[in-house]
């Protein structure tokens, strides 16, 4: 019987940060997950370090907006309808955290994990040999409507509250910033402290490699294997059963089927989200994310060419793919960029995994003594996947923790 001071389940970029982490600070670590390292939730994201993110998202605003979602004609949204009746408590605990003072609320809290994420990354980027998939060029929010661009006040408010800097710019200067991009839309605002990833995959295997480096062992296994044995925990995996004192649940949309078990259960959804690649015409570019807001899209350059990832479809984790956003927003999409022909043949599906509030769980797990949570990052698991890392290494290991951890504890939903 093998014994590892911590075991992490889950090796996407958060499981995968946490493992790293831990093994930094001399602890004997299995990192453990049923397929390769990085290749579900964590490859198909839109690569953007958000350092400069503020808000979280919101329930549509005003009854137009939430019209065009119920009638299946935003492209910002989809929704299948058999799927309501499960989601429904979610989104109504979504609709209340929503209200202004509670997204100011959220921004504030939240705000220490983002003001640490960039530095956090390239800290372990330097170690990892990966410095070369990092792009400080920041990312562009460009708004359709000059309606849009008003409703910004709250969140120009709280860029100067936190020391953001940002620069408001018409559709000139921000093709000065992308010529390539057409002026179909009035204003943008540029967030030059954003950064990027050319590859989310190659970043999630450099960290991998670094921490098989540090003496890390990944392993391939189930984790609804998890059990008690003892006063412990044990595991199975292909090479045998594998016990520790210290658990982490880094699972993502997948975490709930490890913890409903052990009798966990926190109000999380999923969002699933789309991606393809495609060229640019006549070798058309861009040097950083580029978000339709009004729209809800984004493209971005990658290795595998621009990639281009939809908004949120609500639907069940494992439902079969519905891929109908992108016809809804590719005439936009293409309005705005010479979009050409498909990269590749693939429409990636993935599932964010979130909560009704926007703040990630980090932190001991409720009643259960050696188990640790790492989940519900939502559209941030590759911004806060190392701050979370070294986080949850700081409270395991009895260190100072990095930042208050209290805002993200599982216990906020006990009442």
């Amino acid at each position: 019987m093998a014994r590892t001071d911590a075991i992490v389940l889950g090796a996407g970029i958060v499981g995968t940060s946490i493992a790293l982490h831990l093994a930094k600070r001399g602890l004997l670590v299995a990192l453990i997950d049923r397929g390769r390292p990085g290749e579900e939730t964590s490859y198909g994201n839109a690569g953007v370090i958000e350092a400069s993110t503020i808000l979280p998202p919101t329930f549509p605003p005003g009854l137009k907006a939430l019209l065009r979602v119920a009638f299946k004609r935003a492209s910002e949204a989809n929704y299948h309808f058999a799927f309501l009746p499960r989601v429904a408590p979610w989104l109504f605990a979504f609709r209340a955290a929503s209200q202004p003072k509670r997204i100011a609320e959220t921004a504030r809290l939240n705000r220490p994990l983002f003001a640490r994420a960039l530095s956090e990354h390239e800290e372990l980027m330097r170690e990892a040999g990966a410095l070369d998939l990092l792009r400080k060029t920041g990312w562009l929010k460009l708004y359709r409507r000059k309606e849009s661009l008003a409703a910004l006040r709250l969140e120009f408010e709280l860029a100067k509250e936190f020391g953001l800097p940002l620069e408001t710019l018409t559709a000139a200067g921000a093709q000065a910033l992308e010529p390539h991009l057409r002026a179909v839309f009035e204003a943008a605002v540029f967030w030059p402290r954003a950064a990027s990833i050319s590859d989310p995959l190659a970043l999630t295997q450099a960290y991998l490699r670094r921490f098989t480096v540090l003496g890390g062992v990944a392993l391939r296994g189930d984790a609804r294997s998890l059990h008690r044995s003892g006063s412990g925990w044990r595991v199975e995996t292909a090479e045998g059963a594998l016990d520790s004192a210290n658990i982490v649940v880094a699972l993502g949309p997948w975490a709930p089927d490890v913890l409903e078990p052990l009798g966990i259960r926190l109000p999380m959804a999923v969002k699933r989200g789309y991606h393809r690649h495609f060229r640019g015409e006549r070798n058309a570019t861009l040097a950083r994310p580029v978000v339709d807001v009004d729209f809800g899209y984004l493209i971005t350059p990658m290795q595998q060419g621009i990639r281009l990832t939809t908004g949120a479809e609500f639907a069940a984790r494992d439902a079969l793919p519905t891929p109908v956003q992108f016809d809804r927003l590719m005439p936009r999409a293409r309005a705005l960029f010479p979009l050409g022909e498909r990269a590749d043949d693939k429409t990636w599906l993935g599932a964010r995994p979130s909560f009704p509030d926007s703040r990630p769980v980090i932190g001991r797990a409720p009643r259960q003594s050696g188990l640790w949570l790492g989940i519900g990052h939502a559209h941030w698991g590759l911004t806060l996947g190392p701050v979370t890392g070294h986080l949850l290494a700081d409270l395991i290991t009895g260190a100072t923790p990095l930042v208050d951890p209290a805002p993200y504890r599982a216990e906020r939903f006990a009442a």
